[in-house]
Order: C-alpha cells, then structure tokens, then sequence
C-alpha cells in the first residue's frame, strides 16, 4: 500500500513534523504528538482487511497479516436490562457468531497491527512493556509479521500470556520479578532501551497506539451514523479515551456529522484509583504514591491491567486536558461489582467479557441508576475485552512462557 500520509503536531507547540515511524515527542515539551491526516473525511475503506478498513486515518506503511477490526451492534437484552434505549456496544475480542476475531481477546490488537505497521523494518527491535494484554496483541502481531520484538511484563502477569499460533523466534518475553508491576515493567522497557538497536515503543505517546485504539469510535459511528452522547471504558493509563477524543476530532473536522464531542464515563478498580481521585478534585496531576502501597493495592483488584501508576494524566494533550474539554466523570467500582456486571453481560448478551470491561459496564450501570445518563442518550460501551470461553473452545490456546526473568532492582539483562 502506499504509505498513509501526514504529520506529527507537537500539541503544545503547534510544530510539525514528518514521520520517520519512530518519533514520539519533540524535545523540550511534555506533549502528545497527534497526527494529522491528508485526507480529511471520513472513508472506510471495503477492500482493506481487517483494522486497515480506517487506514486513512492511521499512521502506517505497510498492511500487517492477521488484524481483525472491533465490531459494533445494538444492544437489545442488556440495553433493557439497564433501561437505556440506544446503548451500542463495540465488541473487541473473539466471537465468531458476532463477527469478531480478535485471537487474544482484547481490543488491544489495535494497537499492536497499528504501532506495528507504522514501525520501520531494521530499525531493531521494537521494546514493549505491559500488564498483560497488550504483551498478547503485541506477540501475536510481531509473530506473524517477523517483526522483532522484546516483551517486558511483571512476573505476577506471566499466566495472562498465551498464543493459539507458534512464537516467533524474533519475539522474546522479559519477566520482571520481585513483587513488580507494571511501572516497574516500564522502567525496564526504557532501560533496555538505552542500548543501541532496541527501540521504545512509547506507550500513549505513540501516535500508532492511540489511532489504533480510536477504529473503537470509527466502528461506532459507522454503525451509528452519529457521534455518540457518551464513551464508556475502564482505564488503566487512559490512553483509549485520549484515543476515542482525537478520533472525535476527526470525525468533527470532517464535516459529516453534527459538531458534539462524547461525554466520558471511564471506569478504574477500586482500591486503585489514582485517575479518579484526581479528576474528583478537578486536578490536574495525581496525588503521590508510596510504591510498595500501590502494589498492595492493585495485588487486590481483579482488572489487573487497570494498573498504571504513572498514565498520560498531566502531560499536554493527556487525560486530564481531555476530561477537561469532554467533561464527565471518572468512577472506581469493586471487584464484586465487577463480577456482577460481567455475568449480567454474559446472561443477556451471550459472551464472556474480562475484569476490565466488566469495570466499565459497572460504572455504566451506576451512573444509569444515579441518572447521571439519561435512559434515551446515544451510549458507546467500549467492550474492550471478552470471548476467553470461545477462544479456549475454537483454538487450543497455549501458555507464553518467559525468556528471562530479571528483578527490577539490578542491572539490565544481558542476554536479550
């Protein structure tokens, strides 16, 4: 294909820049990067495969093997359950009767054929830390492109991993033991990095990564034919909602629909709630943590990937300008909430979903209850994760196991 043309815009600075695959930031500036496309409407494309269908709005050069897109339908048993009468889900992971094939069951696969296309060939290996998911997306779509690539996730994760297709020997898997986290993950990602031929991948600073995740609101829309009232999802770092409030502006400046931007209901996992303790003071920086109790904390939430303890709140373009400019609220909810929106999901849709969409559908739940969403507006759940029943029923999936197992405390590996 030919490569998808546009620029890089400092947020902060209004600079622009060209694409070399690699840039993540202009120095001088704590700043998103955005991408800015040459082709402003908004024009799926039916002869591109899977998550390429939005390639005009994807910052790639290359047309990876094996993506698959998020699917989007109106809901009918659990829009009655709630009382809502316009509730569209977008549906990422595997679920064949519903025309989904994400094979890691996570809408994380956005990314991972997104960041991965835009990524140049023998440039290294491209560096990626995560808590569980996005290490699946990223293995499945490195494997079955060869494209090398270094995993880094928290030894307590480990068992999250697994492919239903061989891995790659250009792929390797970095544990980080001791009790770590995903922050700790992070650190190391970033410390590998440091060497000549591994490249960070960046995280929500990558354009890659947030357009990926924003094909959720294009799915939508194309569904709906309108910009929803409001987005729903649980957040980790946040990134997903600052991708779906840039695909909003997309989708504005393309003239096509009505001028509204989506409220945002995000959703984190009681007793880790850093983002929504800050935006319930309006602040725009998180409080500070003790690490050793912020690991306590999040050894006792069930959506385990909801646990970054430094996500893209304050940084200029980052979740806290976005809440800011969409308004909405940020709710924490218990594991037994959880649990019983993920049954209530499964008993009147008829799939599995994960810990974490289980989060957003019970804060979607409570603000319906409190009329904090009004039972006749246009909702956008984010179901960002499910179909683990059928993807163990339809392709024998097979655990990952780690490389190299390295503590956060010492020095780098040396055999990566």
């Amino acid at each position: 294909m030919k490569k998808t043309s546009r620029t890089l815009m400092c947020i902060a600075s209004g600079n622009h820049f060209s694409d070399d695959g690699l840039r993540n930031e202009e120095t001088g500036y704590t700043s998103l990067l955005r991408a800015v496309y040459e082709k402003i409407n908004f024009a799926p494309k039916d002869d591109m495969p899977g998550l390429y269908r939005y390639a005009d709005w994807l910052p790639i050069d290359k047309i990876l093997d094996g993506s698959a897109l998020p699917v989007s339908y109106w809901s009918e048993g659990l829009s009655g359950r709630l009382g809502l009468s316009r509730l569209l889900i977008i549906f990422s992971g595997y679920w064949p009767e519903r025309g989904a094939f994400m094979k890691t069951g996570s809408f994380k696969e956005c990314e991972a054929y997104s960041v991965c296309a835009r990524f140049p060939a023998d440039k290294g290996s491209l560096v990626v830390a995560s808590a569980g998911n996005t290490a699946r997306a990223f293995i499945r779509a490195a494997s079955e492109n060869n494209i090398p690539l270094i995993i880094v996730i928290p030894e307590k994760n480990i068992d999250s991993l697994f492919a239903v297709s061989p891995v790659a020997d250009c792929v390797r898997v970095v544990s980080v033991v001791d009790n770590s986290d995903y922050f700790d993950a992070i650190t190391l990602a970033n410390k590998i990095c440091e060497r000549p031929g591994f490249i960070n991948e960046g995280g929500a600073k990558n354009v890659a990564r947030r357009d990926g995740m924003g094909t959720t609101v294009l799915s939508a829309v194309e569904t709906a034919g309108i910009i929803p009232d409001w987005y729903v999802q649980a957040i980790g770092s946040g990134t997903g909602a600052i991708a779906a409030y840039e695909a909003n502006l997309r989708l504005n400046a393309s003239g096509v629909y009505p001028n509204r931007i989506m409220r945002m209901l995000l959703a984190q996992n009681t007793p880790f709630t850093p983002i929504a303790e800050a935006w319930a003071r309006r602040s725009g920086t998180l409080a500070p943590q003790d690490a050793d109790e912020a690991r306590k904390q999040i050894d006792r939430i069930d959506a385990k990937v909801l646990s970054n303890r430094m996500p893209p709140y304050s940084i200029t373009g980052g979740l806290f300008d976005v809440l800011s400019s969409a308004g909405g609220e940020v709710i924490g909810v218990a594991n037994d909430k959880i649990r019983m929106a993920m049954t209530l999901f499964e008993e009147s849709e008829g799939c599995d979903i994960c810990p974490e969409a289980g989060a957003a559908l019970a804060a979607l739940t409570e603000s319906v209850e409190n009329k904090l969403i009004g039972k006749d507006e246009l909702v956008m759940l984010n179901i960002t994760g499910g179909g683990m029943k059928n993807i163990k029923r339809d392709l024998d999936p097979r655990p990952i196991r780690p490389d190299l197992s390295h503590t956060h405390k010492a020095g780098l590996p040396l055999d990566i």
